[in-house]
């Protein structure tokens, strides 16, 4: 087991990879008393098209298998996982993303047993055509139910104006259509490609002595047997870095009108310090520009084209990456205008030294006020460790940046052909 200390940080990190290829990584912190683990795989609902396990021709899955899948390993033959963890005192959890699946709890005692509650469970597919078929009919719900939301619909709506054929346009929970093609040979194909414990990491942190831990979780796997994993073959369609759509527009019955701006990430295969760097860049930028105390934000609010509502987000990826800025307002084509004019005008600005190091200062405080969250830590180390970053290394990364750096990305972040914007109109009802 390796030990390392962060100082920027004050912390000790715990890891080991184990023979089967499962990345373990334990933080404690006796101080508290709260436990949080996860368990999370280097899959989501982006991998439709990959080779399976075992074999050598790439297969196409239907749309939210990932989703599908996660739902269903609670479900075993002879009980609901939940129920495990309610009994330990435990709070468990669980949720599928573009690019990950994670299996987590949190509690205040019974921990090891909890742990090895997670992985066992997460280890142990069972899945029978009845229960499958029975939680098509739930999932079909639950997209009906995200369908009627004004604030998913402009999300995946930006996604689809900006991408013309990457699966990040699809919804992470399919469709009602794709779900009912679902089969349970399907759900164990996925499973077994990508719930290999060298496509996993395991992280817990909070109150517990690390080196009984890992011993405890070596034990588990020692008992396992998995079968040998080659480097996964994903596949993806070819995307252009244009958009698809300048304009897309969706009616629905709201009360005020709703527009965001997307930005298409040109596709860079990003991984390490070169992935750290533009995301970290990325979102210095977009706080820089676009904060509730910034100059522009003002404006926009005094001029009643925003509300409190207005957000900024990004989301960079290996594969795929976007930024999304929105709001409420009465006025979507002004908003949508006067935010495309403001990215366009980064490319002729220059930050000086001084603003530079306060933007530093800025995130490195909002990183380390989020690390009080033993599941920010958790989770986000688990997601930075799938693209070769440490979590625990970005305050003195930050440190090293120059404003030659954020300069060298504004003269190129922006083009105009990677713009696009949806809005959630009012829905006219006929008379």
């Amino acid at each position: 087991m390796n030990k390392r200390y962060f100082e920027t940080v004050d912390e000790t990190l715990y890891e080991k990879k184990l023979d089967n290829g499962l990345q373990v990584c334990l933080l404690p912190k006796p101080e508290l008393t709260k436990t949080y683990g996860v368990f999370m795989t280097n899959y989501g609902s982006i991998d439709q098209s990959f080779v399976p396990i075992g074999q050598t021709e790439a297969i196409t899955v239907p749309d939210g298998i990932a989703h599908f899948l996660e739902h269903k390993l609670f479900e075993k033959e002879d009980r609901d996982v939940f129920t495990d963890f309610t009994k330990q005192a435990a709070s468990p959890n669980a949720f599928t993303s573009f690019t990950e699946t994670a299996y987590l709890f949190s509690a205040t005692s019974n921990i090891e047993k909890n742990v090895l509650t997670l992985i066992d469970f997460v280890q142990d597919p069972y899945f029978s055509e009845q229960s499958v078929e029975k939680e098509k009919g739930i999932i079909a719900q639950e997209i009906n139910m995200y369908d009627d939301q004004p604030d998913w619909r402009l999300f995946m709506g930006t996604n689809k104006a900006l991408f013309h054929n990457h699966p990040v346009n699809i919804d992470i929970a399919g469709t009602v259509d794709s779900i009912y093609t679902i089969t349970k040979d399907d759900l164990y194909t996925c499973y077994h490609t990508f719930y290999h414990p060298e496509n996993m990491i395991l992280f817990v942190t909070g109150n517990f002595d690390p080196e009984q831990m890992m011993q405890l979780i070596l034990e588990n796997q020692e008992k396992k047997s998995f079968d040998k994993l080659e480097e996964i073959q994903r596949e993806f369609p070819e995307e252009p870095d244009y958009v698809k759509e300048k304009n897309l527009q969706i009616n629905m019955p709201v009360s005020i009108p709703k527009c965001a701006v997307g930005i298409k990430e040109p596709n860079q295969q990003l991984q390490g310090e070169d992935y750290l760097k533009r995301d970290l860049l990325t979102d210095m930028v977009l706080d820089y520009f676009f904060s509730t105390g910034g100059e522009f934000y003002q404006k926009l609010y005094e001029e009643d084209i925003i509300d409190n509502s207005f957000f900024f987000e990004s989301n960079l990826q290996t594969s795929f990456g976007y930024v999304s800025i929105g709001s409420n307002t009465n006025q979507p084509d002004v908003f949508s205008a006067r935010v495309q004019e403001m990215l366009l005008s980064t490319r002729e600005m220059e930050i000086s030294e001084a603003a530079f190091e306060r933007m530093k200062k800025k995130k490195m405080g909002q990183l380390l006020r989020a690390m009080n969250s033993l599941e920010f830590i958790a989770n986000q180390f688990a997601t930075l460790s799938f693209k070769d970053v440490n979590l625990l290394d970005i305050v003195p990364f930050i440190q090293k940046l120059t404003v030659q750096d954020i300069n060298d990305f504004l003269n190129t972040w922006i083009e105009e052909d990677r713009l696009a914007t949806c809005t959630i109109q009012k829905q006219t009802v006929e008379k």
